[in-house]
């Protein structure tokens, strides 16, 4: 018997073990009961014209399971995955699984609209992500996920591994298509050399057939295996009633294959395989390039929350205990242990410490807090155990807030210009509609098909966008290529283009201008003052101060050997005490001194450092974030380049003036907290600038998500790097000039080939219409328009890196 094809899904089976239905005169096949279901519940629900948008798409056979669906509904569920709303909806990411097509989007967004207690129901078609709000009083997410594997789908919990490998995937198939289009590309081009030498020298008709047999060969898996991209884009384009690049390529690359075909059977005219599999190479490259360089701002959040404790202990009657962050409620008493993160917000009751609150402001000094002092949520317990009264629930602690402001930021980020796409849209419409006209007319005139096959064939070879497709990504590919070996990772091509727009410049302080590690600018030795005796002392602490005295010891003496140490005590929020060789050693700030009765002078803008042997002052340093080599002078280049430079810090006033003074910085925007510093590239984007935004930490993640172009240093905060658009791998200056120099003269590259490719088209196109171009010439034509494209956009190496502007 023959096969007949589900009336739902669409998968053939043998007729005979098929489910038959009469409806209305019509006779129904389904392959299963699942199948026979989702049917009559699509069409008593009056979304039976899903079927007219599925078209001849296959979907899987309706399964029916069960088995699972109470784990939907467990409380530890609901804590891992489930965002609970304050007017008490709830909300879920998940994954549709068996999405195919569009009408597939719509089939699911309509069927969950339809469930009752279902408030929003969106999915994203890129990734078949999908957001689920809906009323927990009026139905449990176990129907909800229920109703989706009802119509042959399946749907669980968002997790960021699958989407990494759904990534990894994607790329990996655009990585062997590529292999088969570079691999038909350079053989059937050795072979095309033949072709051509033939055709001018002469050739016997059977060496010629067994070349264009050969090139036949060559080129079929290139079309339809490396091609397949372009023939989905165009399908889903024209039923979306949409002209794009995708439709040109395909259109293109089908008529030279078809007409070789017919050169190859009838021995009649030339055969254009090469023309083919460089259409689909070339472009298919392109396309490699942008999946490459997708970011997933998913896997940014991910990592921030990663590494927050979902965990706390908490004190009740005397009592300690373990519960996790959604269950503590304002006015809990919170115990916070040295080396730990704060996770909420608070008020400390009792104890006093330092602080490191980097994450948030991005200074590296210790904040010291105390009885009635608020701590932030995101700053790390440095060197006491206390206690705090919380003073907000998790869902409204300023981390928290951070994240969600990240999320917004993210999803806002405006879209890079794609100049060569815009003018191809219309491009590649006008050229089949000339193509069209053409043919027509030469038909109408001349009475021949063939001629005026050939005719139409020539003005799509001949102004087939390979040329406009490879205008933006060669010119970018050889500028990303300059940039990397330079320390520039730009992550997206398209991102030179934008920085290349850009007219302002902020700058973070710590770790950006300056190089993020406090070194001594001054010391003061008296008598008494041994090297030996403070080297021990402060290298028994992490503090970055102590680091920096470390740091300097051993610059002045090179031979230094550390001594052990006795009776080692770390006084809160001050400093270290210890006994050595039986001398009693204090190192510390100016708190710990005074405990001890020890005069000092305190009076200076920067750290202080001092230490004393039996009481007895010995040192007194002062300590300063350096500023990094160069930075006034790559600042000075850039501002030449017309570039407003600002300076946006968590710091105080006095210190950050201090800096900008030093590197030529005139605006200066201080004690900004990141959401301070995201509302104000926010502002300088509603004047109409377009803004790169240079930063190192997790404090500087939001104001990097929101600005046009993030450029983020190479050993900063992984977030910050995972959120960025550029990293600077050597962390210096001038590589942010050097960026700006190679995104300036890479989209100059681009204009050039773009108005290259159109002036091309403008002049070839004409004169394939007027019969005076054959398909030869045109392939021909095409391939050098190619080969210029890709020579101007090499000339982007001979930049030169010196004081010159662009």
């Amino acid at each position: 018997m023959a096969e007949i094809a589900c009336t739902h899904c669409n998968l053939k089976f043998d007729e005979s073990v098929m489910i038959t239905e009469e409806q209305n005169a019509k006779t129904l096949y389904f392959c299963c009961k699942g199948c026979q279901g989702v049917y009559h519940l699509l069409e008593n629900e009056g979304l039976d014209t899903f079927y007219d948008k599925l078209g001849d798409t296959q979907l899987q056979p309706a399964t029916q399971l069960t088995d699972d669906l109470h784990k939907f509904d467990l409380e530890g569920f609901k804590n891992k995955y489930i965002k609970v709303h304050d007017d008490g909806l709830y909300e879920i990411n998940l994954i549709i699984e068996g999405i195919h097509c569009s009408a597939c989007v719509w089939l699911n967004e309509k069927v969950l609209h339809k469930t009752e207690g279902v408030i929003e129901a969106t999915i994203n078609y890129t990734n078949n992500k999908a957001k689920v709000i809906w009323d927990p009083e009026e139905v449990k997410l176990s129907r909800i996920i229920e109703t989706i594997r009802s119509i042959g789908y399946n749907a669980y919990p968002y997790d960021p591994t699958l989407q990494e490998e759904r990534a990894v995937k994607t790329r990996k198939a655009y990585y062997s298509r590529i292999l088969v289009g570079v691999f038909g590309t350079m053989n059937i081009m050795w072979i095309a050399i033949a072709q051509y030498a033939g055709y001018f020298t002469g050739m016997q008709q059977g060496f010629k057939d067994i070349l264009n047999v050969a090139e036949f060969i060559l080129a079929t898996p290139v079309l339809f295996y490396s091609g397949w991209i372009f023939f989905r884009g165009a399908y889903y384009g024209f039923k979306n009633h949409i002209v794009n690049m995708d439709t040109l390529v395909a259109s293109g690359a089908v008529s030279a294959y078809i007409y070789s075909i017919y050169a190859m059977v009838t021995q009649s005219g030339e055969v254009y395989f090469d023309s083919v599999v460089m259409i689909i190479t070339f472009v298919l490259v392109g396309k490699y390039l942008e999946v490459l360089s997708k970011k997933n701002a998913v896997d940014t959040l991910d990592s921030i929350m990663g590494s927050t404790p979902t965990e706390v202990t908490i004190l009740k009657e005397g009592i300690k205990s373990l519960i996790g962050i959604e269950n503590v409620e304002v006015g809990d008493i919170i115990e916070l242990k040295p080396g730990e993160k704060v996770v909420i917000d608070g008020v400390v009751t009792s104890g006093q410490g330092s602080f490191d609150e980097s994450s948030l402001t991005g200074e590296n000094e210790p904040v010291y807090k105390q009885k009635g002092d608020e701590i932030l949520s995101g700053s790390i317990c440095l060197d006491s155990v206390l206690h705090y009264k919380a003073s907000k629930d998790a869902s409204h602690s300023l981390l928290t807030s951070i994240v969600n402001l990240l999320e917004e930021s993210i999803t806002k980020k405006p879209h890079i210009e794609q100049l060569a796409n815009t003018v191809s849209g219309y491009f590649s419409s006008i050229i089949l509609i000339i193509a069209l006209l053409t043919f027509t007319g030469w038909y109408l005139w001349h009475g021949s098909f063939e001629t005026a096959l050939i005719v139409g064939i020539s003005v799509i070879v001949i102004a087939c966008p390979c040329a406009l497709g490879l205008a933006t990504p060669m010119a970018t590919l050889v500028g990303i290529g300059i940039a990397a070996k330079r320390g520039l990772l730009f992550k997206e091509a398209g991102f030179l283009e934008t920085m290349a727009k850009s007219n302002l410049l902020a700058l973070d302080k710590t770790g950006t201008i300056t190089e993020g590690k406090p070194s001594v600018i001054k010391a003061k030795l008296y008598e008494g003052f041994d090297p030996a005796l403070l080297l021990a002392l402060v290298n028994t602490s992490n503090h970055p101060i102590s680091k920096g005295i470390a740091s300097y010891l051993r610059e002045q003496n090179t031979s230094l050997e550390s001594l052990p140490l006795e009776d080692i005590k770390s006084i809160e929020a001050k400093g270290i005490e210890a006994a050595c060789q039986g001398k009693k050693l204090l190192g510390g700030n100016a708190a710990l001194l005074k405990a001890f009765n020890i005069h000092i002078d305190e009076h200076s803008e920067n750290s202080l450092f001092f230490f004393a042997i039996d009481n007895i002052l010995v040192a007194r340093f002062e300590l300063t974030d350096t500023i990094r080599e160069g930075a006034k002078e790559a600042i000075a280049k850039i501002k030449a380049l017309g570039i407003k430079v600002v300076m946006l810090t968590g710091d105080h006033e006095k210190s950050a003036s201090k800096v900008a003074r030093a590197v030529g910085i005139e605006e200066v925007h201080t004690r900004l907290l990141p959401q301070e510093k995201s509302a104000l590239i926010n502002e300088f984007q509603t004047h109409g600038d377009i803004v790169v935004m240079v930063g190192d930490g997790i404090n500087d993640t939001i104001a990097l998500a929101n600005a046009n172009i993030a450029i983020a240093m190479g050993q900063g905060a992984d977030v910050a790097i995972n959120v960025s658009d550029v990293v600077l791998l050597d962390e210096k200056p001038q590589s942010i000039y050097e960026a700006y120099q190679i995104s300036r003269r890479t989209f100059r590259a681009v204009k050039e080939n773009l108005g290259f490719s159109l002036l091309y088209n403008v002049i070839a196109v004409p004169l394939a219409v007027m019969g005076f171009v054959n398909p030869l010439v045109a392939a021909l034509s095409m391939s050098l328009s190619s080969l210029v494209v890709v020579g101007n956009s090499m000339r982007i190496k001979m930049l030169k890196f010196k004081n010159e502007n662009i």
